[in-house]
């Protein structure tokens, strides 16, 4: 029997964003548009909560690509749309 493993984990990425904070450039590829943004905060009541800025953006070759800013550490992240 082979090991399960999670499937689209965030994987860490360098972003570029603009003065608003909408990611502009996500390593080294230029972004087309945003598609949409969402906010998700949870596990408020916890010692680990969450706190996350979510944009669906285009990259310029066509890609969907969901990126997120924790903002709890300040890193930005993403996953295959």
């Amino acid at each position: 029997m082979s090991a399960s493993r999670a499937l689209n984990l965030p994987r860490s990425v360098q972003v570029r964003a603009d003065g608003t904070g909408v990611p502009r450039v996500v390593d080294g590829r230029q972004i087309e548009l945003v598609r949409e943004s969402w906010l998700v905060e949870d596990r408020w009541w916890t010692a680990r909560p969450l706190r996350r800025r979510y944009w669906e953006v285009v990259e310029a070759r066509g890609r969907n690509l969901v990126v997120f800013h924790d903002l709890h550490c300040g890193g930005w992240f993403a996953q295959s749309a």
